[in-house]
């Protein structure tokens, strides 16, 4: 038996085809796509590009979808290829039974009767009962090509004018009911749009899957959607990506609007990649039928509270789902203005002017949480700090949440501390100038000095043993090194987060393939002649005297305890994590240590 045409489609659509394709193929990022060597033909130069939801080779013209890749490369039979994939993505092929061939049936004949509800729709439109309806469309600014390309129709003003037409197609009132035009009420069956401007909402793959209808005026409810059906799934669906797919394989950028008529408007405007939810907020599947198409979509809010509100749950959401590879970039529009209208009042050169102030998520999150807090109290401050680690905690990968935690806090201890001149915000983190010092009228050490020493000491015990940057990453993301040194610092995340093994060996030709291999060499050979790094010491040892060093470091005690509350934190979201264990030791010694007096700012 054929498999029904929806199980596929979902089958598709929970099997990332780039992952299972990097699986055997290694492939690079090639702006919103990926490239490889192609797996079907030798070459050295990639022409095997991976789309959403289909692959192409340039090369050889090999091409199709996640189950043909997995046929062709394993051998597989269809049925095989699909068992194997439905497994990994928890779903139950459909077995061959009656009922389940009576349910494809009838799925297909949905689709024929919203397809010849289509075509009413659109008759009716651009016929004389329609004049209302299309002369309303077009003072919307919408020109006679957008109506016919987005296929608006009308839906008549008769009640049961709907059924009476489509009767001599045989089809009749429960085939309608079923397919979410009708509906059955106390008296009998009933139009599910009247008196309306019709929307077709269509998937992924242009398949008609249900409608949408606009009040003329201003009557509640303004829109209207189709019921849940076999074949419209409202958390699932989103206006307008079937047009916006191409646009942004073309390179258009992919923003997500409220609603159908900002889609069109700027469609028409030239913005072809913008989509909107369907009387729903974006949930989950929304954001990853979006991430397969862009890793950084641009979310556009209104700019009264609701859509505030929406950016925030939107933005909380997005945080469970995030990676290095996915995020997004949050536009907030004028008071009172949508796309629509601020395209209606500016053309298009307004929207763009707003389009390039979206910010990425990590940049306006603080503010968002931020909103409606009350600081002016101790609890209050407590509160808001929890908010925030949960927020970063949130985040599935333990280093990006480290990373969004960091920035966080940084942000958060910034608006309470006024950083002397010279220092506070350098290269994105916050260093909190150190107490007034009164000095003996004697030859003194140099602080500064002193704090460079240690700072690149650090930096050189991690070059010599690299196993250790896990445990130390986020604590040394606070020590402020000379900005000669920051790209090995840099160098060291990116070594970390794409490392097999952390061994020397291996870091350094991670260094040399970044030129930056002499560099390392030189600040090793300075640590080993004017701080006597010992070769010969145990990671043990060395990391005892990495964290010695960093207690010797100005922080602030309440830069400690902030330090100490995010271990705290951590450790207790994973607490099988050894290391997490081991750091918030390490930082309740530290805060006890500068608590006592025993930590200070010392020649080294």
């Amino acid at each position: 038996m054929a498999l029904p045409a929806n199980f596929l489609d979902e089958l598709r659509a929970r099997t990332p085809i780039a992952a299972v394709i990097g699986r055997s193929v290694k492939l690079s990022r090639s702006s919103r796509d990926w490239k490889g060597c192609c797996p079907f033909h030798g070459e050295k130069t990639p022409s095997f590009y991976v789309y959403d939801d289909h692959y192409h080779c340039f090369g050889c013209g090999e091409h199709g979808d996640v189950i043909t890749f997995v046929m062709k490369t394993t051998g597989a039979s269809f049925m095989e290829a699909v068992e194997d994939l439905a497994a990994q993505a928890g779903l139950d092929v459909p077995k061959p039974s009656p009922q389940a061939a009576q349910a494809e049936a009838r799925r297909a004949s949905l689709s024929e009767v919203l397809e010849a509800a289509l075509k009413e729709y659109q008759l009716w439109l651009w016929g004389q009962e329609g004049r209302a309806a299309l002369d309303y469309l077009r003072r919307r600014g919408l020109a006679d090509d957008t109506i016919r390309r987005f296929q608006l129709g009308w839906s008549g003003e008769g009640r049961g004018q709907l059924a009476a037409a489509l009767r001599g197609h045989n089809i009749m009132p429960d085939q309608l009911i079923e397919a979410g035009l009708m509906k059955q009420g106390e008296r009998g069956s009933a139009d599910m749009f009247f008196g309306r401007v019709m929307f077709p909402i269509r998937d992924r793959r242009g398949a008609l899957i249900s409608f949408g209808g606009r009040i003329m005026g201003d009557g509640q409810p303004k829109y209207v959607n189709g019921p849940e059906t076999a074949l419209f799934s409202k958390r699932r669906s989103l206006y307008g990506l079937n047009l916006a797919r191409e646009a942004v394989r073309k390179g258009a950028r992919m923003i997500v609007v409220e609603g159908y008529m900002d889609v069109i408007a700027l469609s028409q405007a030239g913005f072809g990649g913008a989509v909107a939810p369907l009387g729903t907020s974006l949930t989950e599947e929304h954001l990853e039928e979006i991430w397969k198409l862009t890793p950084e979509p641009v979310i556009c809010f209104d700019g009264d509270m609701a859509g505030q509100r929406a950016a925030l749950k939107t933005a909380e959401l997005a945080l469970t789902q995030l990676t290095p590879e996915k995020s997004l970039k949050l536009l907030r529009l004028p008071p009172k203005d949508d796309p629509d209208s601020l395209i209606k009042r500016g053309g298009k050169q307004a929207f763009e002017a707003e389009l390039v102030k979206a910010q990425p998520l990590s940049a306006v999150l603080f503010d968002m949480l931020k909103a409606g807090q009350d600081l002016a109290t101790p609890e209050g401050r407590a509160r808001f700090r929890q908010r925030l680690t949960d927020a970063a905690n949130s985040i599935p990968d333990k280093m990006l949440a480290g990373e969004y935690r960091t920035a966080l806090m940084d942000s958060f201890f910034a608006g309470r501390q006024r950083p002397a001149a010279g220092r506070g915000f350098a290269k994105g983190r916050f260093t909190p100038s150190p107490p007034p010092v009164l000095l003996p009228p004697r030859s003194a050490p140099d602080p500064s000095a002193a704090q460079v020493r240690r700072a690149r000491l650090m930096l050189a015990i991690l070059l010599a043993f690299p196993a250790l940057i896990p445990e130390v990453e986020e604590a040394f993301a606070r020590v402020t090194l000379p900005d000669v040194d920051e790209p090995l610092r840099e160098a060291l995340h990116g070594f970390v987060s794409q490392a097999k093994t952390l061994d020397s060996a291996s870091l350094f030709t991670h260094l040399g393939s970044l030129g930056l291999g002499e560099q390392a060499r030189a600040l090793q050979t300075q640590a080993n002649v004017e701080f006597r790094l010992a070769q010969d010491a145990s990671p043990a040892e060395a990391v005892r005297n990495w964290w010695s060093l960093y207690e010797l470091m100005d922080f602030s005690i309440d830069m400690l305890r902030m330090q100490r509350d995010e271990a705290q934190a951590f450790w207790l979201a994973n607490p099988q994590d050894r290391a997490a264990c081991d750091r918030l030791i390490r930082y309740n010694q530290l805060l006890e240590r500068a608590r006592s007096g025993a930590a200070g700012v010392e020649e080294f």
